[in-house]
């Protein structure tokens, strides 16, 4: 009697292998898997690194924030952090560079000195978020396109299979899976690239936007302050 033997003993694999899959591939689809996978690295560097700096600037702007607000000489803790990696520091130095050129001269433009201050502020703050956010760019683009470019390297593969099939002349199922595994591997490939960017694209936008507003906040008290100042020169 002749049993029937398992799959495993025959010595066909029951389980994919990504790396046999991009090797057996299309020359096109291999470069499409390629590109997919260079640009899923670069989301995840972006990643890690956005992280960790958002993080250090966050506790660094925190520090100088508290001892700016306890300081009694502005100026001179701003030459004291003139070289510091804070955007907060950046806004105060904005500021007090404006303040000081609009009050060089007498009689003193009360009103023209506060706005052209509190304009200062704001442009520093938008140029802060905008250096903050440069490379989030890629992350979006990648979410967007991505899963685009695997499902043209899909398109492609399963051409080719069905190319296979009039080649061969057989509709078989053997002669056509292994070419739609590979193709649909660039698809898993691109959604494996976009979803981690399109996560990451909208938590840290929030997190540099949530910056920004706190950002804006300290240009608005110290604004106050120097007003008060304002106020009080003769």
């Amino acid at each position: 009697m002749i049993f029937s033997l398992p799959l495993t003993s025959l010595g066909a694999s029951t389980r994919l292998n990504p790396l046999d899959l991009f090797l057996q591939a299309d020359i096109v689809v291999q470069a499409v898997m390629l590109g997919l996978i260079l640009a899923s690295v670069w989301v995840w560097t972006i990643i890690v690194s956005f992280s960790l700096r958002m993080g250090k600037i966050e506790r660094r702007s925190r520090a100088y924030e508290d001892e700016f607000w306890d300081s009694e000489d502005y100026e001179r803790l701003l030459g004291k952090r003139a070289k510091a990696d804070i955007p907060s520091a950046r806004v105060a130095a904005m500021a007090m560079e404006e303040w000081k050129s609009s009050t060089a001269k007498t009689p003193i433009d009360r009103e023209g000195t506060r706005h052209r201050t509190a304009s200062a502020m704001e442009s520093q703050v938008a140029q802060e978020a905008d250096n903050l956010a440069e490379r989030l760019n890629f992350l979006a683009t990648t979410g967007a396109v991505a899963p685009f470019v695997g499902l043209f390297g899909t398109v492609w593969g399963i051409m080719n299979s069905f190319f296979q099939i009039g080649a061969q002349e057989s509709s078989s199922l053997a002669v056509v899976a292994p070419g739609i595994s590979e193709a649909l591997f660039a698809t898993a490939i691109g959604l494996f690239a976009a979803i981690p960017a399109v996560i990451a694209y909208n938590r840290f936008s929030h997190r540099v936007n949530r910056y920004e507003a706190r950002l804006q906040r300290f240009a608005d008290r110290f604004h106050a302050g120097l007003s008060r100042e304002l106020d009080q020169a003769s």
